[in-house]
């Protein structure tokens, strides 16, 4: 159950309260989470620790509520009878995994022990993106197609979340990826989002008023651009703030003008951590890709539009297949790309009829005039070349319609005679359909030469651009392949989100019926289609590097084992003036073969990073107006010439291909966590144990059934009803799919849930691709339900006390630094000893690197596995007051250099801010110059919330040493 309180009045001051706090309000005990302070009140997001409220999180105002922040030096000291000193330990690590990592720690703590390759180049990312620098995370992901964009999203997601900074989470996406994505960060980062897609959002209007913010009701949601661009879910998002916001695909936001850009301009400022991802991060246009840095950070763009080029290699990370850093990681896991087939087929007669009518008469006509000429539509006939290379139904097509326009226009001499043209072209073209088509024999050959057939495993995605095209082969390729219709599936933009959405997932299992998939260029972005596909065929070819490049994506990218082949078909025509534009298409292909090796991206050759502005030129060349050399020119020549944004982008792709600094280093197993349990499994097994008195087989008490084959890296339990709720948030799909509610399947070792999840793919009687044993990662949902259980064991303000290896008693505390919005900036482990009862203001004060290390010092381990019984607790109440002073003016003294190196790098920002007002003043003319002021002086107004403010010491335990009495009293 989640408690908001809102509608916040302006009268005290914000409240000094840190994450780690206890709190008391409405006489109910919680722990604090989160803080996010206001000019006049302070909210805080809590998670219930007294009976009445656990299994409770709540957001309250200061100045609504009353919130009593309890004093840490009047914590209640409390013997743990518990075996082992079981409650002790359980509180501990659960206090550790609430207690959130420091905003500028560098050590990467979590993503790297999630279910994901944790390579050097991918975790460069996370480095750029969490570098303290950046006063907040934010980073343009731009590297080419297949390097693994969509891990390196889920990577940075999982440390802002460790971090506390990634409550709330919101992904933007094309909505045919939407379900791809949401598995992808589930089932290996356990980060569970709502999918908001058109089913989803039936389920939330059936939930809320249509007058409620959809977006108060999930914490984490994707959703698909398509959907937000609807007003009235753009109104929903201005009164909405996020910890963090993905844009996927952000090529297609780079226009501020367009709802796209409008949706990214009103996103943009209302989230503290920004991700954009685009292979094709712009459109050759510096004032397009300088509203995509202003997306990151105002100050990058000066007022007159110019780039510091400094700022944006910060926030830009821009790499390809073939940069040192990337080639030397991905080894087997991305097999290099067979040499490319491009297959000169010779046309039909029918077809060389078509090609003679388009070239005499549309083309290249000897009158020089075409029979569509001085119609606003001067374009049409490279549509009908396009849609003649296509196939005979693409080019039936396109005449019809062409041909009931102009019979609307009226019955003029230039309607008439072009009217004559389409007509002899229609018949031409239903000569074609009727005689067997050159390109779709080679076809039919090619997927039989490679293997598909009924019953065999080998599959093929084939291209066209023509939804005519895709209906057609479809049709054909059952007849003639003697395959069902589940076998041979249609994939283009027509459909709806949820079945684009159940193709693409289908394509991906073992188990799938599919093994043709006919599709459009809806599927050239970022669908991954290489789980069991190595065979890719463009039955026709994109007059676009850009589109070529995309597409070829889908099957050649990282994770890719089988060394991809990339079909092309091409009429081989008589007619001599065609031949010749067909010449231009396979020379296109072969340039992007030689960009794909040499640069590792073709978009930058062409230089306009747009597919339609690639295609405009294309037809130039066509039309004779261009020379192909001019209008394509080789990688070499590229380089040379290169200027502008993609000279940029180049160089950035030069320096950080070449890895100049070294990626973000991972915690180890000395460093990360307490060391009190072996692994997850380990405390997620006692937490169990703790509450519900489970063994580790058989029944339980409460309805938990835990079971645990041996050897098998599998554990098993019933969720209890509190559990269940919580898993709610989970996708909807894995729920039903795998039955969680019911039976909660987990996978203990990575090598365990790497082997589930390669089975969900690779099953072929699995009819599911989610795997039917969840990775239990150090984020996932049942851990923290386990911590906020074992937390709430422990009374108000109460510590734990228990024996170890020292001398007299000692206080093991934790004190933190944090800002004005109540975020950790810096965090120190201390131990306070205290030999003398008579004199508790002499103590002893020893900082320790990590909690972990700490605990090795006092003895207390997971090797204390015998509990002689509880001490004192009442004679040690003595020791508190004073271990917390001494701590509280030691972390000051240790926190000064946190808070000085904090303070010069917001006093930095501040000067970069100031630095680009100075500039605004010279260039009061400039249009939008008052907008890009209010977003940097948000800027100004960050920089001040940012400053380290409180200053908090609150005790985690009380060791005694070994040697002291047990108390006369019982355990509970």
């Amino acid at each position: 159950m989640t408690i908001t309180m809102s509608l916040a009045r302006n009268e005290p001051a914000p409240l000094a309260v840190a994450p780690g706090s206890i709190v008391v309000v409405r006489d109910a005990e919680w722990l604090v989470t989160a803080v996010e302070a206001g000019p006049t009140s302070t909210l805080i997001t809590v998670q219930g620790l007294s009976e009445l409220v656990r299994d409770t999180s709540a957001t309250f105002y200061s100045d609504i509520d009353h919130i009593d922040v309890l004093d840490p030096e009047n914590a209640k000291v409390e013997a743990d009878g518990s075996s082992g000193y079981r409650r002790a330990k359980l509180w501990l690590e659960a206090t550790a995994r609430k207690a959130p990592v420091p905003l500028g720690e560098q050590t990467l703590t979590v993503s790297t022990r999630m279910l994901a390759d944790p390579l050097a180049y991918q975790r460069t990312a996370v480095r750029r993106a969490l570098d303290p620098a950046n006063l907040r995370p934010r980073i343009l992901l731009a590297d080419a197609v297949g390097l693994g964009k969509t891990l390196e999203i889920g990577m940075i997601l999982s440390e802002l979340v460790r971090r506390g900074r990634g409550d709330r989470i919101l992904i933007v996406t094309p909505r045919h990826v939407l379900e791809q994505m949401q598995q992808e960060l589930w089932t290996r980062f356990a980060l569970p989002f709502v999918r908001l897609d058109s089913l989803g959002i039936q389920r939330v209007r059936q939930k809320l008023p249509a007058t409620r913010n959809p977006f108060s009701l999930y914490k984490r949601a994707i959703i698909s651009v398509d959907t937000l661009k609807q007003d009235r879910y753009r109104s929903h998002l201005a009164r909405q703030r996020w910890d963090a916001v993905v844009i996927d695909e952000s090529h297609n936001v780079m226009n501020s003008s367009t709802l796209n850009g409008r949706l990214a301009t009103l996103l943009a400022p209302n989230t503290d951590a920004l991700i954009l991802a685009s292979a094709t991060p712009h459109n050759g246009r510096k004032e397009s890709f300088a509203k995509l840095v202003r997306l990151l950070e105002p100050t990058a763009v000066s007022a007159d539009g110019e780039l510091d080029e400094g700022e944006v290699g910060r926030l830009v990370l821009r790499r390809h297949r073939n940069s040192d850093e990337v080639a030397r990681e991905v080894g087997a896991d991305w097999a290099e790309r067979l040499p490319p087939l491009h297959r000169l087929v010779p046309a039909s007669a029918a077809e060389n009829a078509i090609a003679d009518e388009l070239s005499s008469v549309w083309l290249h006509p000897e009158s020089g005039r075409s029979p569509n000429a001085g119609d606003s539509a001067s374009l049409f006939q490279w549509t009908l070349a396009k849609a003649f290379l296509s196939s005979p139904a693409a080019l039936r097509e396109s005449v019809l319609e062409r041909l009931q326009k102009v019979r609307r226009q009226g019955a003029g001499e230039r309607q008439a005679a072009e009217a004559q043209a389409l007509e002899r072209l229609l018949a031409l073209a239903d000569d074609a359909l009727e005689t067997p088509s050159a390109k779709y024999t080679a076809l039919l050959e090619r997927l039989r030469k490679i293997g598909v057939g009924r019953g065999a495993a080998t599959r093929a995605v084939v291209f066209s651009e023509r939804l005519a095209t895709l209906g057609w082969l479809q049709t054909r390729l059952m007849r003639d392949l003697r395959m069902s219709k589940d076998e041979v599936e249609v994939m283009h933009g027509g459909l709806t989100d949820q079945r684009q959405q159940e193709i693409v997932d289908s394509f991906k299992q073992a188990s799938s019926p599919i093994r043709v998939l006919v599709t459009g260029d809806v599927a050239s972005e970022g669908v991954n289609l290489h789980a069991h596909c190595s065979e890719l065929i463009h039955f026709d070819i994109p007059w676009s590097l850009i589109r070529i490049e995309q597409r070829n994506g889908r099957i050649d990218r990282y994770g890719q084992r089988a060394r991809p082949q990339i079909t092309t078909l091409l009429l081989d025509l008589e007619n001599d003036r065609f031949s010749g534009d067909l010449r231009v298409l396979e020379r296109l292909l072969e340039r992007e073969q030689e960009a794909h090796r040499a640069l590792g991206d073709a978009a930058s050759l062409m230089g306009t990073y747009d597919a339609a502005a690639e295609e405009a030129e294309i037809r130039k060349v066509l039309a004779g107006q261009r020379r192909f050399e001019d209008a394509v020119p080789t990688p070499e020549q590229a380089m040379e010439q290169g200027d502008g944004i993609g000279a940029l982008l180049a160089r950035l792709a030069a320096a950080q291909g070449a890895v100049t600094s070294p990626p973000a280093p991972v915690a180890t197993e000395e460093s990360d966590g307490t060391g009190l349990f072996a692994d997850d499994r380990d405390f997620l097994r006692a937490a169990l144990t703790e509450r519900y008195a489970v063994p580790t087989t058989s029944v339980a008490r409460g309805g938990v059934e835990w079971a645990e084959p041996p050897n098998t890296g599998i554990v098993s339990f019933t969720p209890p009803a509190d559990l269940q709720q919580r898993l709610e948030a989970l996708p909807q799909t894995y729920l039903r799919d795998r039955h969680v509610t019911t039976t909660l399947t987990l996978a203990v070792t990575r090598a365990k849930a790497e082997e589930r999840l390669k089975a969900a793919r690779d099953d072929r009687t699995s009819t599911s691709s989610w795997p039917d044993a969840h990775y239990l990662g150090p984020l996932h949902p049942v851990l923290d339900w386990a911590g906020d259980h074992a937390l709430a064991r422990l009374g108000r303000n109460h510590v734990f006390a228990v024996r170890g290896q020292v001398d007299a008693p000692t206080v093991l505390l934790l004190g933190t630094l944090t800002d004005r919005r109540g975020q950790v900036v810096a965090s120190s482990t201390l131990t306070v000893e205290l030999p003398n009862p008579d004199d508790p203001a002499f103590g002893l004060v020893t900082p320790h690197p990590s909690l972990r290390a700490a605990l090795v010092d006092l003895g207390f381990t997971a090797g204390v596995t015998v509990n002689p019984g509880p001490v004192a607790a009442d004679e040690l109440q003595w020791v508190i007051a004073p271990a917390v002073r001494l701590g509280r003016e030691h972390a000051e003294r240790l926190g000064e250099h946190a808070s000085s190196e904090l303070t010069q790098r917001i006093a930095d920002w501040s000067a970069r801010v100031d630095s680009w007002e100075h500039g605004a003043e010279r260039h009061s003319q400039i249009a939008d110059l008052r907008a890009h002021r209010l977003t940097v002086e948000q800027e100004r107004l960050l920089a001040v919330e940012l400053q380290p403010q409180h200053r908090f010491v609150r005790p985690l335990l009380v060791v005694v040493p070994e040697t002291t009495a047990v108390a006369p009293q019982k355990e509970d």
